[in-house]
């Protein structure tokens, strides 16, 4: 398995978490972040995701590396969705297998907050009143600018 990876079908946490499974390890600790009805006083209805791919790829792979060092891990990985989603999806998954339960602990914690901080993905947000706005995205935001439009064949 990748460190990182983005995907447009849904993820398969059981798949995933056998893909970590190595005898030397005692401890795993996974997180799944799932599409909720609500943010910001606002009924939610459904989400996007889009990702600039390419660059995503190289930082999410370096931040999984980042924690297997910082924290003495044996394996970790995260998975991110791109696409439609609704509520309920599974939007991202990270996963990490280590000889002990503090570092994965850790270590998971690590990986999903540098990815929410550091990747290029943007998250809009179908509102039930008919609305829509991309959120936590501070490096478009910033610029009131969208999202690039994804690269033709991703």
């Amino acid at each position: 398995m990748k460190p990182f990876a983005f995907s447009a079908e849904p993820l398969q946490p059981a798949s995933l978490r056998r893909s970590l499974a190595d005898p030397r390890c005692g401890a795993f600790v996974s997180f799944e972040g799932w599409v909720r009805n609500h943010n910001d006083g606002r009924e939610v209805r459904a989400l996007e995701y889009e990702a600039y791919e390419q660059l995503g790829l190289k930082e999410g792979a370096r931040i999984v590396q980042e924690a297997i060092e910082r924290f003495g891990v044996d394996h970790a990985a995260c998975v991110h969705r791109v696409g439609a989603l609704a509520l309920g999806d599974l939007a991202v998954w990270v996963g990490v297998s280590s000889a002990h339960r503090d570092a994965a602990f850790a270590a998971c914690r690590y990986i999903i907050d540098e990815v929410k901080h550091r990747v290029p993905i943007w998250k809009k947000e179908h509102y039930a009143d008919g609305d829509s706005g991309w959120v936590n995205c501070e490096r478009c935001a910033s610029h009131a600018q969208p999202p690039p439009a994804r690269q033709a064949g991703r």
